[in-house]
Order: structure tokens, then sequence, then C-alpha cells
């Protein structure tokens, strides 16, 4: 018969303390040889990008593709729709545009802004800056961020013209009569133009304040484009609202293109500059 007596378990020489303060499986978070465990729940912080798989909540990646993509992307698709097929939001829109057409020559001036002949040698400029700084930095494919941009605004009138011939839309009783006023191109131009320079500026500045006051820049610039081609009677509100919009996917687009380029650089070389003075 075996040695049965009363009374707790005996502790026996040479066996693992498996229940000991400290170890595996004791209910503290310490394994047995003391040492945290590698990736405690508790302990484990949330992705920035907000990655799939991390604790939710998670403010990242899944909530900014829907902002910036999927989000524009039906709202143009709703207003498209809406010119279309002449539903009740064109009508709100007509009513919006008669209470703030009021042509004058600053609208006209803040109009011209979408100007290609204004928007596109600005881009070029940063073009190439941004891949002459990029070269002399020694950057591995120091010309893609530039030639990206350049294909996306080369894209815009490829996108544009055929949208304007499918929407038909006439313009505004303050412009002679014609159609093809859906989309505004101007609004386009200036929207990809200017914001292609900002984010290929944006590597290059040092400080959280000198990028965010970039970001700022540009959407001032743009909502004054928009509001002189409203004011001036260009463009319907919602022709420029349907810019924005389409913009706002092919910017974030460019954005998650580059982002993803600079983090397969290749190790050991320069992915970003390195300050020359």
């Amino acid at each position: 018969m075996g040695d049965i007596r009363p009374g707790p378990p005996q502790l026996r020489p040479g066996r693992a303390l498996a229940h000991t303060t400290g170890a595996s499986g004791s209910g503290s978070p310490h394994r047995s040889d003391s040492r945290p465990p590698q990736t405690p729940r508790g302990g484990r912080p949330s992705d920035p990008d907000g990655r799939l798989g991390t604790t939710p909540p998670v403010p990242g990646r899944p909530t900014s593709l829907f902002l910036l993509l999927v989000l524009p992307a039906l709202l143009f698709a709703l207003s498209t729709w809406q010119v279309v097929e002449d539903g009740p939001l064109v009508r709100v829109d007509e009513r919006v545009s008669r209470a703030l057409v009021h042509p004058d020559r600053f609208s006209e001036l803040l109009a011209d802004l979408g100007n290609a002949q204004v928007a596109v040698p600005v881009l070029a400029v940063v073009l190439v800056h941004t891949a002459w700084r990029s070269r002399r930095t020694g950057t591995d494919r120091w010309w893609l961020p530039s030639t990206a941009a350049a294909v996306l605004m080369a894209l815009v009138p490829a996108l544009i013209v055929p949208l304007k011939e499918l929407t038909d839309r006439p313009g505004t009783p303050a412009v002679p009569p014609a159609t093809g006023y859906y989309p505004s191109g101007h609004t386009a131009t200036a929207a990809v133009a200017y914001g292609c320079a900002a984010l290929l500026l944006l590597p290059w500045l040092r400080t959280a304040y000198a990028r965010r006051e970039l970001l700022i820049a540009c959407a001032v610039l743009n909502a004054a484009v928009g509001f002189g081609l409203v004011r001036r009677g260009y463009h319907w509100p919602l022709d420029v609202v349907a810019s924005w919009c389409l913009c706002t996917v092919l910017l974030s687009s460019l954005w998650l293109f580059l982002s993803r380029s600079s983090r397969r650089t290749p190790a050991g070389t320069p992915s970003r500059r390195t300050g020359p003075s």
C-alpha cells in the first residue's frame, strides 16, 4: 500500500515548484525564472498604424482607410448618381449656388489658382526639387516619388474628361450655355497638384509642426480655389465637392503607395533624407 497520510501534500526534493509565486500557471504574470512573459496581453501596445490583429479598439489603419478611401468614393458615387438622375440633391445644389454666386475680381483670382498653367508648374518645381534632394542624399529609388506624383497628375484629365461627358451637366447661369461641368476640372487640377507637392515635401520637413502647417496650407489653398470657382459662378458647389472626393481617393492612394515603397527599402540603404546642409 502507498504512503497515505492526512494533511497537505509535502514538497519533494528535486521537483519543480510549479505553484510557487512567480511560477508559470500560478496566476502570477511571471514565469518560473522570474522573467516577465514575452507578450503579456496587458502590456501589449496597440499598433500605431492600426493593423489588423491588435487588441481593439484601434483607431488606426482600418479607420483611416475608410475615411480616406471608402467614404470619399461613396460620396462621389452618390453625387454622380444624383447629377445623372437629376435627383433632389441637384435641386439643393442649385439653391446653394444661387445664394453664393457673386462674381468679383477676388473670386476670379482664387479660381485662377486652379488653372493648369498655375498649379502644374508649382508641382513641377517640387518634383524636380525633391528628386534632386533624394538623389543627392543617396536615397534608394530616388526617382519613384516624383514619378508617381507626375503619373497621378497626368491621370487627372484622363479621369475627369470622360466623367464630364458621362454626366453632361450644364453650367451655372453665370457662364455661357454649355455642358460638361461635373466634376470640376479646375478643382481636381489644384487638389492633385498642390496635394502631390505637399506629400512629396512632407518627408523633408524636420518637425511635426512644420508638417502640420504644410498640410493646413494645402487644405486652405484648395478651399480657396473651390470657393473662388463657386463664388465666381464657374461651377456648381456639387461639382467642386465631387472633385474633392475623387481627389481624396487619388491622393490617399498615392500616400499609401509611397508609404509601402519606403518600408520596402533594403536594409542599409537610406530611405529618408540625412539632412543636407
